[in-house]
């Protein structure tokens, strides 16, 4: 069936732009949207101002660019961890496998105190921030940028040392973690 004609289309009210004007979908439905994307699963850590080490699950995070190596990562506002990297102004992502759902399950419950996340995993010192180790791999960074959107801060990293490992990730998808089939 053909599309009607343009002109058949009632015309829009003088000075009134649905896409900027009309309030659009809630959040509700927003989120049923963005549960749908599929991602990987990372643990950001930081250090706080007394040193002790703070960290937080994330599934949104995006390489922006290779020269210079920078990386993005949204967190929530209000998060201990984005006080804590904004802060100090550094911070390290670690890439997790599939082995590692039960780690991210840690770090992403708030009833976990941040110095309890951290008990008994294999942690390294990378410039002086904790990298979990037997990740994907591994990136530590300097804050270049933060901005807030929404209830959310993007935070741009540039890449000061980084290591790749092998493995499987770990993934986030429908509000669950999932393994690559």
């Amino acid at each position: 069936m053909a599309e009607p004609a343009l002109a058949a289309l009632p015309a829009p009210a003088a000075g009134w732009d649905a896409l900027r004007d009309d309030p659009g979908p809630d959040s509700v439905r927003c989120l049923g949207l963005y549960a749908r994307l599929a991602a990987g699963v990372a643990v950001v850590t930081a250090l706080q101002p007394g040193g002790a080490p703070s960290g937080t699950t994330v599934s949104s995070l995006t390489s922006v660019s290779a020269r210079p190596p920078l990386l993005l990562v949204c967190l929530r506002h209000g998060s201990r961890t984005l006080a804590a990297l904004t802060g100090r102004g550094t911070f390290a992502v670690s890439l997790l496998t599939e082995r590692q759902q039960r780690m991210a399950e840690r770090f992403a419950d708030p009833a976990v105190p941040h110095a309890a996340r951290f008990a008994g995993l294999p942690v390294r010192r990378v410039l002086g921030l904790p990298v979990l180790a037997d990740g994907l791999g591994w990136a530590v960074c300097l804050v270049e940028d933060v901005r807030r959107y929404g209830d959310h801060q993007l935070v741009v990293g540039r890449v000061r040392a980084v290591e790749a490992g092998d493995g499987r990730p770990l993934l986030w998808h429908a509000r669950s973690f999932h393994a690559l089939e």
